[in-house]
């Protein structure tokens, strides 16, 4: 997908991945082109799927989910993914589902509200999956989180 992607482009992707909320007139300024340019190049790159949209973040502790968990699940029936998935989107507590190599079928991240809550949405909607067993690993906290270094990745 990079070689698709011009100077301009790449610019652009630098900026918004400092600050998402930069004006799109700053990127033109900063970029020498038109405002209606920077907003063409905005859309073309979230047709291409390089932009996945923008969105705020919820802190979920300061909404009262304090414990967070990452689950590995092993299905009895790995036929039955499709449905695995379809049922965890309906979990809303739910909030990333990979499919994985190694010891899991898939690896979910998950938040409750406290360990009582955690431990009623894995035996009440995550056991009746059709699970054969579960591992769950609960955080104490994030020493970071951040995305890609689109400087090191887009120079040029």
């Amino acid at each position: 997908m990079a070689k698709y992607l011009d100077a301009l482009d790449k610019k652009i992707l630098r900026m918004i991945a400092e600050d998402a909320r930069v004006p799109f007139l700053e990127v033109a300024r900063a970029c020498d082109v038109s405002g209606a340019a920077i907003h063409q190049r905005i859309q073309k790159l979230t047709r291409l799927g390089v932009l996945k949209g923008s969105q705020f973040i919820i802190d979920p502790e300061k909404i009262g989910y304090e414990t967070c968990a990452y689950i590995g699940l092993n299905l009895r029936n790995p036929e039955t993914f499709d449905k695995a998935v379809e049922e965890l989107m309906n979990i809303p507590e739910v909030v990333e589902c990979h499919y994985t190599t190694g010891d899991y079928d898939m690896f979910i991240k998950i938040y409750a509200q406290n360990n009582h809550h955690l431990l009623s949405i894995i035996h009440d909607s995550l056991q009746p999956l059709g699970l054969a067993r579960s591992e769950t690993i609960i955080t104490f906290g994030s020493a970071f989180e951040r995305q890609l270094p689109v400087t090191d990745i887009l120079k040029g």
